[in-house]
This record gives structure tokens, sequence and C-alpha cells, in this order.
């Protein structure tokens, strides 16, 4: 890590952290956004100047420390502003999803007791005003852009400008006022409330204090617990999943505060593909869902190039496999051979496959927040971008395990950190860690903290763990998904479904089971690469629902389906499926902000679905071709 100034407190912050940049890196970018069109510069003086607006404008408005400051915006520096602004007074941040419904917003505000909402647009500020009586703590709603905004009268609403104005005012009458305030920080004061994404119930806060933080940015920049290896002042990150998760506040706030990593915020989530192509950041962090979408994005490109970009595709992405394979074998390093061979390819192949994907520069990627199949690692290792597999959780400040270079094992989320202790539940092989940065407790519910945090300080995943060569984690699933068929067969369903979301073809795969006789599953398709494979072959459509119903994408469907189960035992085949008529979607509910499914809500909404597959119990041939049954080995 770059050295930087001695800290003014006593104790470690983020916002010390900043401002120890800004005094030994003035002129230095810490982050860039567009405006305009134009990515503009944001210094290290200027991030702990607008930092210290912030703090003095939220002193402005009685903010005392302990008090919650809400944020519902996309990533943009004023995220970071707010965040860290309202831990200058020591105050808590709580993050919000720009997708939460008015509903979702409701709760997290009143659960949360926030005073301040920092809103980003006129969106944001609609749902605030929806629901603002029930959410009687909230004094002020700051809104970021003015747009149809400035013209509401409403007396809790201020303007970004006028409130850093006020900021601007009080700094000038009170000067010391945050330096009074950093004097008295202490390690245990909680800065973040972190919701957890709510797949079995009410989402909770969970808190995270100084000291977890500040032993999570040791790991995952110092001891490259993310990027391996360690992040420094020339990487370019580029930030575009929500801030309110844990892992993207580790990617985003954290890493660059620590490391002076240089963050490039993304125009929103749907121009991501375009904003990687323009930064071509070094350092790339993606849930599972990102990497999929990469992965099937190249395959359909490929499947309408011309035969002889295919030919050069097909033999470059064969030796490719080669490469990989010889890698893996030696911890995910090159050999002589493998880099002579990846030099070559490099030329013909992979630099513009690289540079089309926005990872030409990549150096280090990682991926967590959900299982990924080996397969996608895999495809990206061919082209030589090796995905760093890891693991954490909000309890746990996204702290536990990862790979390291050189000692990678496909599949595994690698070994513990230094200063992670980790062990299985002999009973239920659930994973339990235990370090500093486990969390301190959930927001108001004690009750819940106890049944998380043990009376020894270990914490309780709710994952099944499996150790590899007694070094390196498996995560088998999640305890509460792992199915017990009806004759006792314990199966966990996220292998099944990512080897099936590994097609470009399918977007979501809902494994059933559970105190069945066999297993079946509900797919959703992938609309644009469906969409694209039907032009190209002639078959019309309308809609999502016209397109899934086809018979020739039920019939694409189930031969993916089928070449799954060849690498399954017999009990583990997927019998019979059904087609999701409409993309999943979280403000019906199906999905959390995470895109995480909601098990429990799915089988509810899709109960006749489910029931229809279970209608024959022995589950062989019959019906028409809207019942497909899918039959491996040609057994029936």
């Amino acid at each position: 890590m770059t050295a930087i100034a001695e800290s003014t407190t006593r104790t470690w912050t983020l916002v010390g952290t900043v401002n120890q940049r800004a005094g030994s890196s003035p002129d230095a970018v810490a982050m860039r956004a567009k405006r305009l069109g134009i990515w503009q510069d944001v210094t290290w003086a200027e991030y702990a100047d607008q930092v210290s607006l912030v703090g003095h404008a939220l002193l402005s408005l009685g903010i005392d420390p302990g008090d919650r400051v809400a944020i519902h915006s996309e990533n943009r520096p004023e995220w970071l502003f707010a965040d860290l602004g309202t831990n200058s007074v020591r105050g808590i941040t709580v993050g919000l999803y720009p997708t939460n419904p008015a509903p979702e917003v409701a709760y997290l505000l009143a659960d949360s007791g926030a005073r301040v909402l920092i809103a980003e647009d006129q969106e944001q500020v609609d749902k605030a005003l929806l629901i603002e009586a029930e959410c009687p703590a909230l004094e002020h709603i700051v809104y970021l852009e003015s747009r149809g905004v400035a013209n509401i009268e409403h007396p809790k609403l201020i303007g970004w400008e006028e409130f850093i104005a006020q900021g601007r005012a009080h700094r000038d009458a009170h000067p010391r006022a945050l330096d009074e305030i950093a004097a008295a920080a202490d390690p245990e004061d909680v800065v973040t409330l972190v919701y957890t994404s709510g797949t079995t119930g009410p989402p909770k806060g969970a808190m995270l204090s100084n000291a977890n933080v500040e032993f999570a940015s040791s790991v995952i920049v110092d001891g490259g617990g993310l990027y391996d290896p360690p992040p420094n002042p020339s990487d370019v990150i580029l930030s575009y999943l929500p801030l309110c998760h844990v892992a993207e506040r580790a990617v985003t706030t954290w890493t660059n505060a620590v490391s002076g990593a240089v963050v490039h915020f993304a125009e929103s989530i749907d121009t991501v593909t375009v904003n990687i192509r323009e930064v071509q950041p070094t350092l790339f962090f993606a849930v599972p869902r990102i990497w999929e979408k990469l992965k099937a994005a190249v395959e359909v490109r490929m499947a309408a190039a011309s035969r002889i970009k295919k030919v050069n595709y097909a033999l470059w992405m064969r030796v490719g496999q080669g490469i990989a394979t010889s890698m893996l074998a030696n911890g995910g390093r090159h050999t002589v051979w493998s880099r002579i061979r990846y030099g070559i390819g490099y030329v013909f192949l992979y630099r513009a496959l690289r540079e089309r994907l926005g990872l030409r520069r990549v150096r280090a990627a990682a991926s967590a927040a959900a299982p990924i199949s080996p397969e996608v690692l895999f495809f990206f290792f061919t082209m030589g971008v090796p995905i760093n597999e890891l693991y954490g959780m909000t309890e746990n400040s996204a702290v536990a395990t990862s790979n390291r270079r050189g000692r990678i094992k496909l599949g595994t989320v690698g070994e513990p950190h230094p200063g992670v202790e980790i062990t299985l539940a002999e009973d239920t092989g659930e994973i339990l860690t235990r370090h500093p940065g486990t969390f301190v407790g959930y927001w108001h519910q004690p009750e819940a903290t106890a049944e998380s945090i043990d009376r020894e300080g270990w914490l309780h995943t709710g994952d099944v763990g499996v150790w590899v060569d007694g070094t390196h984690l498996k995560i088998v699933d999640r305890i509460k998904d792992i199915i017990i068929t009806a004759g006792g067969k314990n199966i966990s369903p996220s292998e099944l479904e990512n080897a099936l979301k590994a097609s470009p073809f399918i977007r979501e795969a809902i494994v059933i089971g559970d105190q069945r006789p066999y297993l079946t599953a509900l797919i959703g398709i992938e609309e644009d690469t469906v969409g694209q494979w039907a032009r190209a072959k002639r078959i019309p459509y309308t809609t999502y629902r016209d397109l899934s119903e086809r018979e020739e994408v039920l019939k694409l469907v189930q031969g993916i389906i089928a070449k799954v189960n060849e690498g399954t035992a017999r009990v583990e085949n997927i019998r019979k499926f059904r087609m999701l008529t409409k993309a999943l979607d979280h403000e019906d509910g199906e999905l959390t902000a995470t895109q995480k499914i909601k098990r429990s809500a799915l089988t509810q909404t899709f109960a006749p679905l489910i029931d229809d597959m279970y209608s024959g119990a022995d589950g062989l041939p019959g019906g028409d071709q809207s019942d497909v049954i899918v039959v491996s080995r040609g057994e029936a």
C-alpha cells in the first residue's frame, strides 16, 4: 500500500484515511464520473472537501452521533461523499437499492429510523414522499438531481447545492467541529447498516463498525483478499453494482480509500457493457450473473459471425482450453509453454476478445456473492482472465476465503484469509467463521443476533461447505435450500442450477424436489440470446411469453437439460420442466434487490406449474409437447 500521512485521530476510520490521502496526494485523481458525456476527475483534495461539507451540512441539520442517514441512489461520487460525510459526524449510513419499490423504502427507513434521506432524483423522491407518513423519524430529504423536483413545494425537501451551501456556512462558523467529533471516534462505532437481501423474511440491518471495516480493508487490500496481487494507486476500478451491498462497498469505497485505486462510476447499470469497454479496468469484480452474461454475449456474437471468424475463434478457444488446463494444474499460473501459446493466441484472438469485453487490461478479477459454475470460470481462463472466486457475507464484512494466485482450485472459494478462523459444524457441515470483521449484530434484533453469533464468537453463516484437499473450501449450498427427496437423498440445487445457467440461453433455473419423488425445474430464458437465436432460425415471435412457449425453444431447453443430466447421477436428473412465461422481477417480489431468487415466493406464485409437473408420480414420458419430459441416457 502507498505510504500516506499519519492519522489525525486515535481511531482508524475511512474518513481519516481519505483525509490522509488528501494531505499526501491532494492533486491525484481519486475517482471519475461522466458529466455531459465526458469523464470528469475528482481529486483526493476535492473528495475530502466534499466529505467535510456533507458532515458540516448534517451538523447544521442537527444530526448527532449514532443518527442514521439513508442514501437512495445509483453509484456516483455523491454516494461516497454522503457515506463518509455521515461517518465524519459519527453517524450511521443506511444504503437503499435504487430498485427498492416504495413499500420496501418505507420498511427500511422506518426500521432504521433514518432522519435524513439522500435521494438521487424525482423517481426516488416520489417514493419517499409517497411513504413519508410511515417514517416518523424522517425529517429531511436531500435530492441530488433537481429535474422534476425543484418546483415541488415540501418542507422536507432540500436541493444538494443548498445542502452543500449550508455545510460551507457551518464550516465557516465552526471550523473545528468535525475534528472534535473525530477525536471521540471509537473502534466500536457503528458506521453502516447493511440490510440483508430478505430471501426468507423481512431484511435485517447488519451493523458494521469501524473495527469491522478496518479489519476487512486490511485483508481485502493489504492482504490481497479481493485482488491478488493487492491493488495500488495505478489501478482502475469500475463501480456499477449497488453500493448498499457490502461487496460493492468493499470494492469501491474501502479499496479506493485504502489503496488509492481510481474508481470510475458507470453511468448506470444498463450502460455497464459500454462503460467497461471505455474504462478498461485493471481490477474487475462481478457477481456470477455478470460473468454469465459476458460469456453469453461472446457465444451469441460468434454464432452470428462470419465463417472465417468462427473458425479462428474455435481454433484459439480450443488452444485456450489447453492453456487453461495447464494453468489450473499449476495453481493458476502460466508455465513457459502455456505462456508461449497464449502469446501467439493473444495476437490472433485473445486481445481483440478481451478488448471487446472491456477486460484487456484486467490483471485481477474476482467473483463472489453467489455460487458460479466452474464452466464459466474455465471459459475466462481460456482467454487469459483468471477469476478469483471468493467467499464472504455481510455479517463477516465480506471476509472469509479466497483463491490465491498460484494456489487456485477451480470449484472452490479458496483458503481462509490470514486472521480468519473457519470450521464446519460436525452435524450439519455449516460453515462457521470467526475474526475481527464479525458484525456487531442485527439492528434492534438481539434474538436474531444471538442465533447468528454463538457464545464462542462463531458466526453461523447458514451455508454448507466441505474441505477440498484439506485446504480449500467448497460451498455446497444454503442449508435452507438443500433438497431432501422423498427417497431421502440430499441434493444441492445450486450446482444443478449453475450448470443450467452456464448456457447462454438460460437466465433463471429453479430446481424443485424437496420431499418429492424426482427433480423438476422452472426455466426462464435469456430473452436477448434466445431472441437472436430465434431470428437466425427464422422463428417468428412477439413477446417474451410467445418466445418461451415456442416448440423450438422448448426443444432447445430440453437439449440443455439433457446435457446437464448426462453429468449427474440418476437421482439428480431433472425429469420435467416448465417455462416461466415472464422475466422474474424485484418489484413482483420474485427476486431480491441483489437478483437472488426468493424460493418461497416463487413456489407460491408458480404453484400450479409445479403441481402440474408432479401430477404423474412416475415422471414418465407422456402428454403434449408443453409437458416436456427430460430423461438422460435413454432411461425412462
